[in-house]
């Protein structure tokens, strides 16, 4: 392959695997670092620092800042001169965000970081890193801590079949990080690398999703394509991350949990997952109802059943593309809920075994790889 050359869908890896845009180590040799800010005054004044250290000549950095009204935009400009600002004149979002950071970088590989995700000494050359060797990853994020490195926040994206989906590992002692590189099920938009041209050809993030779930739909749609996704342990961002962001979260998890699963899961999946989604949606009326965002569950099916003509136009030209069956796509869910977010369904023991059960079945009658073992 020669140097600048990509390899397109329908090449192989070493392993004989299909590849979906997945470029020559030598041909990228410039990072833009993508930082979405709303409000984010204290949070950058202490994320940009290290990272304009792990910058190499070429790099650049692009902040998109959603109208903040805390003096985002000139802290930054007081910090520092060579940060690239895109001012939004309202709060169109993260994803929205996200897609005109990277319409404005110039860099081969984009990093998108979150502006309260300060990366670790060594970043940015491991952040790099897949481009060397054979790895075969579409996108890949980095190993994201908290509390100043001790505990977990996300060691990759997990998502159940009904499209529930969480940070893996969360909250668990920094000494269960993975030690090498891996794949993962989808990556986290906290700290997410892609070459830009990746980004572009997959369409980036949907910007109706606003805010949430916005990385596990790119996730879903670069597999679909044929890629894959991975982690690089060594490129280390600590995360001020807390769950709570009030009662609007849920109406955002919500319709786009759903906007997700009709854009991007393939038909045979769907038929056959429709007894277990009616009854995750029945459940999940109850619990909003006895939490207390009832009234966010209702707006969010309102949403879902608003953007359906759209959503239906917009699964047509994705699946148009799908590159892989049913049953592979299937196997990178999981049937357990092990989110230590979810509550007492993660600890019924009744309830594991009957997702698997079922699980199972599914992936039995869709041919997946795993089923065939």
């Amino acid at each position: 392959m020669a140097p600048g050359e990509a390899h397109r869908a329908g090449d192989q890896d070493s392993h004989g695997r299909e590849r979906y845009l997945v470029y020559d180590r030598a041909a990228v040799t410039r990072l833009s670092a993508v930082v979405v800010t709303f409000n984010s005054r204290e949070a950058v004044r202490q994320s940009l620092p290290p990272l304009l250290r792990e910058l190499a000549p070429g790099d650049e950095v692009i902040v998109v800042d959603n109208a903040s009204t805390d003096g985002t935009v000139a802290s930054i400009r007081e910090l520092t001169p060579i940060v690239a600002i895109v001012e939004n004149p309202r709060n169109d979002g993260f994803a929205a965000a996200c897609n005109k950071g990277v319409e404005a970088a110039t860099g081969d590989l984009v990093v998108l970081l979150n502006p309260d995700a300060i990366v670790q000494p060594g970043f940015g050359d491991a952040i790099r890193a897949p481009f060397s060797g054979d790895p075969g990853w579409a996108a890949w994020m980095g190993l994201v801590t908290s509390d100043e490195g001790r505990t977990i926040n996300t060691s990759g994206g997990v998502m159940h079949f009904t499209g529930i989906a969480w940070a893996g590992e969360a909250g668990a002692p920094i000494s269960r990080a993975p030690a090498a590189p891996g794949e993962v099920p989808f990556v986290s938009g906290a700290c997410l690398a892609v070459p830009r041209e990746t980004w572009l050809d997959a369409g980036g993030f949907p910007p109706e999703f606003f805010l949430y779930h916005e990385d596990v739909d790119f996730s879903m749609r670069l597999r679909l394509f044929g890629g894959r996704l991975g982690i690089e342990p060594a490129a280390r961002v600590d995360h001020d991350y807390d769950f709570v962001k009030g009662p609007a979260k849920w109406r955002y998890l919500e319709r786009n949990r759903w906007a997700m699963i009709v854009r991007t899961y393939p038909s045979a999946l769907i038929a056959l997952l429709v007894p277990a989604l009616l009854a995750t949606e029945l459940a999940l009326v109850a619990v909003s109802l006895s939490s207390g965002w009832g009234d966010q569950k209702a707006l969010a099916t309102f949403d879902t059943l608003r953007a359906l003509p759209r959503l239906r136009r917009e699964r047509r030209a994705i699946q148009a593309r799908r590159r892989i069956g049913a049953g592979e796509f299937a196997a990178h869910l999981t049937a357990d809920l092990s989110s230590a977010y979810i509550g007492r369904a993660a600890h019924s023991g009744g309830l594991r075994r009957l997702l698997r059960i079922y699980w199972r079945a599914v992936l039995f009658l869709l041919g997946a790889p795993s089923a065939r073992r």
